[in-house]
């Protein structure tokens, strides 16, 4: 992993769509079978929104059912960092952006094997790199 990106509030708003800053940056989520790449089965790669580093490859997403994109393991180990998510109630593991600390999603212990966990991502926190 590169160095570790760090902006200002004010210098994300600028840099984000609105809804990429609410999911990004406040770690909101979008809607269910909503996003661009929940049913996307195109080999490549998918980059963090906010700042481009390579987080997850095609070859690593399956279909959960759940309407976001899902993936059994990060392109490298040091890609996303986790922590506890007791919001709305719950008790979950948050995903972020190892590099920007953008949220992503949530990772799950439901996964296929040989993980068995399932990384929840919302598509607006991801760009599509197709392969070549």
């Amino acid at each position: 992993m590169t160095d570790k990106i760090e902006k200002s509030d004010a210098e994300w708003r600028d840099a984000l769509t609105p809804e990429q800053y609410r999911v990004l940056r406040r770690q909101g989520t979008e809607p269910a079978f909503t996003g661009a790449y929940w049913s996307n089965k195109d080999p490549g790669r998918y980059l963090c929104a906010g700042c481009g580093a390579e987080l997850f490859g095609a070859q690593h997403k399956f279909d959960s059912g759940t309407g976001w994109p899902s993936f059994s393991q990060p392109m490298a180990e040091d890609a996303v960092e986790t922590e506890q998510d007791m919001s709305h109630g719950m008790l979950r593991t948050e995903v972020h952006c190892a590099r920007c600390g953008s949220h992503l999603g949530h990772v799950f212990l439901d996964g296929p094997k040989p993980t068995g966990q399932r990384f929840c991502i919302n598509s607006v926190s991801l760009e599509f790199e197709p392969e070549e």
